[in-house]
């Protein structure tokens, strides 16, 4: 027996070595077929940005690089250590590419100085003149000089500030780029990104954010050498800040002049040049690279990049290969969750993974290996409501229709226009604002956008209308404007407008949501979206409102794509407070960014339906 065990040791181990790629998590894969290198790439101006890449250890073939840039560190950090997982999803890492993540400028372990958004320069004169666009080039250049077997192509994609980064690098792309998905991206962080939406500030949003990432690094460092978060807590947002009172109490009571961008915030409280040079959308000229953009309907940070991109790319660029992806995901959902449900609402199918296997694989693998076909529509929309996939040659589809759905007296909502005019009245009060969820919460959630409603539509200080029980389906796909008359005691307000599906009251027609959700009489949220009242005429030169005067307010809502079940209301909401998502406005003109807390008064809206003031929202009904 003794003599018997080396053999059998042998034996095991030989079995061991000999587990198929197949039998490998991913994570054992990357370590046993890739080699791992660390390099800092020199810039025009001389900066070196510090960049991780992955190369197949297999070299009787060619590769295309795939980059991804970020500002939130490519750990982990050393030559032997390895990410889990490469590339925008599983799929990646086993067909075979040359995996590229860089530290942005001024981040983390890259050299140079960190600007958020940094501007775009259209017009550079010398190498001192650089962007992010400028920073792609010659990442991308010095790769393909230098990293063996690859085949000269790139591709770069990446989700939120990374989305970003891949649109910047469309303006002046290398001629190496070919295959860009920017997913989620920062767009536009004054009318609808992030921070700001049609001028209202998102305050829980850029606090938590800045909060941990606005304290700029002294000098290159990995995450673990330096912690820049500021120190607070709290269980219940609501109450914390509300608590918390005018914004100058920030500074006041946790970042003093830590946060750079948080005073630039404070400082640039309409569209002046300082937004307006971020605003990547408008150089969207003469692109070259293939393009594939991604969002998803219930995206709480970016709902709207993906529409920017993709609607300036079409008109900019009529011939460009171009291409929207919208599906039923929460931001990153479509590679951070299966995508079979959000929230309560199941959508009966692995959205995700179908949107991995069909598109984003057979994207990269098509513009930058030549591999198999990409024939997607140009514009591939998950319809919720109905739970469908749909193709469409453009987007809005052009079966779309534009209808008017009308505000009527008694809460209703038709499409059919009142004749006689009349006027719903109540009282906003700042000191007890309408919470954006129901409930309790530490952290802003990320199923508020899709969430009932009911515990709003139980305030007096929420307007609700409705529509008939509906006797067909009606799908609305498109753009989404809301066009309020509207009248207010005070000189400033916020409109907020709500598109919501109401499922019947009996629950066999109502159906069960996730894990067997009572849906009977839920009031799900399609779109929400606010407008900061001053900015109604002109987000650089706001105005008050003249206190009594009927006032048109109209504003658009990020696209929708869902579809009104036979047996379901269409449900509008309208309210002058959404907090603590919003900040409170203090319904009198003045600087908010500066007000003081006896600034914030009640104030008594109208909203006025029928007539000559017929308010309503401007939809696009998808004919059958």
């Amino acid at each position: 027996m003794r003599n018997l065990l080396p053999t059998l040791f042998f034996g095991i181990t030989m079995l061991w070595g000999c587990t198929t790629a197949d039998q490998l998590t991913e994570a054992e894969y990357i370590q046993r077929h890739y080699t791992k290198i660390e390099r800092q790439i020199p810039m025009r101006d001389g900066v070196k940005l510090f960049t991780a890449i992955y190369i197949p250890k297999d070299t009787s073939q060619q590769y295309p690089l795939l980059i991804n840039r970020t500002p939130y560190a490519v750990a982990p950090y050393g030559e032997d250590k390895f990410k889990a997982t490469l590339g925008p999803d599983s799929n990646f890492a086993r067909e075979g590419y040359i995996f590229v993540y860089q530290d942005v400028r001024g981040r983390w372990m890259s050299e140079g100085a960190f600007r958020d958004i940094r501007p775009h320069m259209a017009d550079k004169k010398s190498d001192r003149d650089i962007d992010e666009s400028s920073d792609t080039y010659d990442t991308i250049d010095w790769l393909i000089k230098n990293i063996p077997h690859n085949n000269g192509r790139a591709g770069i994609y990446g989700i939120s500030y990374p989305g970003f980064y891949s649109t910047a690098a469309l303006p002046d792309a290398h001629p190496a780029l070919k295959a860009v998905s920017p997913q989620a991206p920062v767009t536009d962080w004054f009318r609808g990104d992030d921070f700001h939406h049609n001028g209202a500030f998102f305050l829980m949003d850029a606090f938590n954010f800045y909060s941990r990432f606005g304290v700029p690094r002294p000098k290159p460092l990995t995450p673990d050498e330096f912690n820049n978060a500021v120190p607070f807590s709290y269980r219940d947002n609501y109450q914390f800040f509300l608590e918390l009172g005018a914004l100058p109490h920030v500074n006041e009571r946790y970042f003093g002049d830590s946060v750079a961008f948080w005073n630039d915030l404070m400082r640039h409280g309409t569209l002046d040049t300082f937004w307006q040079a971020r605003e990547i959308a408008r150089h969207l000229h003469d692109v070259k690279p293939a393009v594939m953009t991604v969002g998803g309907f219930f995206d709480a940070e970016d709902a709207l990049g993906p529409f920017v991109v993709y609607d300036s790319i079409k008109a900019n660029n009529p011939d460009a290969a171009n291409h929207l992806v919208m599906g039923p995901w929460f931001h990153g959902g479509w590679v951070r969750s299966t995508g079979d449900f959000f929230g309560d609402i199941q959508f009966h199918q692995p959205t995700s993974a179908w949107y991995q296997e069909q598109l984003q694989l057979p994207f990269f693998n098509y513009y930058l290996k030549d591999k198999g076909t990409f024939d997607a529509a140009e514009a591939t929309i998950f319809l919720t409501g109905s739970n469908e996939w749909k193709h469409f040659d453009s987007w809005p589809p052009k079966a779309a229709a534009p209808r008017q759905l009308y505000l009527q007296a008694n809460g209703r909502l038709s499409f059919e226009k009142a004749p006689a005019e009349g006027y719903d009245e109540y009282v906003s009060d700042p000191a007890s604002p309408v919470p954006y969820q129901a409930g309790v919460h530490e952290r802003r959630s990320r199923e508020y956008m899709i969430d009932d409603q009911r515990f709003a539509a139980q305030r007096p200080d929420v307007k609700v209308y409705r529509s008939d029980v509906l006797t067909e389906d009606i799908t609305l796909a498109g753009p989404l404007l809301a066009n309020l008359f509207a009248s207010t005691s005070g000189t400033d307000a916020d409109y907020i407008v709500k598109l919501i599906d109401e499922h019947p009251e009996d629950t066999t027609s109502a159906g069960l949501g996730y894990e067997g959700k009572n849906l009977s009489g839920y009031q799900m949220l399609v779109r929400g979206e606010v407008l900061r009242g001053k900015f109604r005429n002109s987000f650089e030169h706001p105005e008050p409102f003249v206190p009594g005067k009927v006032t048109p307010v109209n504003f658009s809502l990020p696209d929708v794509g869902h579809t009104f079940k036979k047996g379901h209301r269409i449900m509008v909401q309208i309210q002058n407070s959404w907090f603590p998502l919003v900040d409170r406005n203090p319904q009198q003109f003045v600087d908010i960014y500066h007000a003081k807390d006896s600034d914030f008064v009640k104030a008594t809206h109208r909203v006025y339906h029928g007539g000559d003031h017929a308010s309503h929202l401007t939809v696009h009904v998808l004919e059958p």
